[in-house]
């Protein structure tokens, strides 16, 4: 009964056409927005930061970025993982080559560096697609694990392939701790994830989506695949660049290439089906899912296998956590493609008759 839009009328096509058309949502958009920025930080602890928030966050933003690309799209891509990496890097090569640089202009500006590398490894979707251009970004994915060990220019010539990010200052402020940090990745996470929201919503969102369910009839009606497809590859590049590049300099600081190897690419991927394909709300449910899951695992599991008399090892609960990925990923293509996001529109919608019945 509380969740209702009798008496709320749209006087204008800009009220009918908001992000959050209904008052409710909005109230409850903006009391979640003062609770993480005004509330979260007073409360949090270290462990919480770097655990739990830090990480959420920023790999929020690298899931809308894929989001971008396979959910808006329907191009399918297995080097999210390497876009990452060139982010990471193209940003600690600004910050040591160019000293004048802040590093978090340094953070944003990786993105285009990542955007220009989507578009190079994009132009065979024009070509191929599903399985195909599958294989293709995951040569991508090869090429930068390659690229990031080999090419020693990429790492400042260092021996081991590890480098360090600079501090995080501005205006004489260090900015380096647990909740500077994540403030500024929160900052940025929101920022970008409204503006992908508005890039999807708008005609170049459309035409994405028009590609993803028949590209042949959206060529018909006048939709440019070389614009569509190209664009696609460049706004999902960008996001998961800025990520990449906010994942190597607020949350670990030194990094080597095994932290954007294969597994990241597959990690991000299993938060996009999870979350919800083609829902920027699902990015975020996938992210928070994915990272929360083994944290709640390694908690309960071995005070549970005690209670029935089995000692619980760290490496069975990183099985059990395998296990459990695997059947929630074959659950949600069977019984709910649409993930999380999609049990969440539903539920609004029942709340919406909610207490008549339907």
């Amino acid at each position: 009964m509380f969740y209702r839009e009798a008496g709320q009328y749209k006087a204008s096509y800009g009220a009918d056409q908001a992000i959050f058309p209904i008052a409710q949502d909005r109230f409850v958009v903006l009391a979640g927005m003062a609770v993480a920025f005004l509330v979260v930080p007073f409360l949090a602890s270290e462990y919480t930061y770097r655990a739990v928030l830090i990480p959420t966050v920023i790999l929020t933003l690298a899931a809308i970025g894929l989001n971008v690309l396979m959910g808006y799209c329907g191009q399918v891509s297995l080097g999210s993982g390497a876009f990452m990496g060139v982010g990471a890097y193209a940003a600690f090569n600004l910050a040591i080559r160019l000293p004048f640089l802040n590093p978090l202009v340094c953070i944003l500006l990786s993105g285009f560096v990542a955007a220009a590398i989507g578009i190079a490894f994009g132009i065979p979707s024009l070509r191929i697609k599903g399985f195909y251009l599958a294989c293709a970004t995951l040569a991508a994915q090869f090429f930068g694990d390659w690229a990031f060990l080999r090419i020693k220019w990429v790492t400042n010539h260092t021996p081991s392939g590890s480098v360090n990010a600079p501090p995080i200052q501005m205006f004489g402020y260090d900015l380096s701790s647990p909740t500077a940090t994540y403030l500024i990745a929160l900052t940025i996470t929101i920022v970008l994830g409204l503006a992908a929201k508005n890039i999807v919503r708008g005609h170049i969102g459309r035409q994405w989506m028009a590609i993803r369910d028949m590209d042949i009839a959206a060529e018909i009606i006048g939709v440019r695949p070389l614009f569509a497809k190209l664009s696609a590859f460049a706004v999902s590049s960008f996001l998961i660049g800025v990520a990449g590049a906010m994942w190597a300099f607020l949350y670990l600081g030194s990094w080597e290439p095994a932290a954007f190897s294969i597994d990241r690419s597959f990690q991000l991927m299993f938060m996009v089906i999870i979350g919800g394909l083609g829902s920027i709300l699902g990015s975020a449910l996938g992210a928070i899912f994915i990272v929360l899951l083994p944290i709640f695992l390694n908690q309960a599991l071995p005070p549970l296998g005690a209670l029935i008399g089995w000692k619980i090892s760290t490496a069975t609960v990183s099985h059990f956590e395998s296990m459990i990925f695997g059947a929630l990923i074959v659950f949600f293509l069977v019984v709910e493609p649409h993930g999380l996001a999609r049990l969440w529109s539903v539920a609004k919608e029942k709340l919406r008759l909610w207490p008549f019945p339907h």
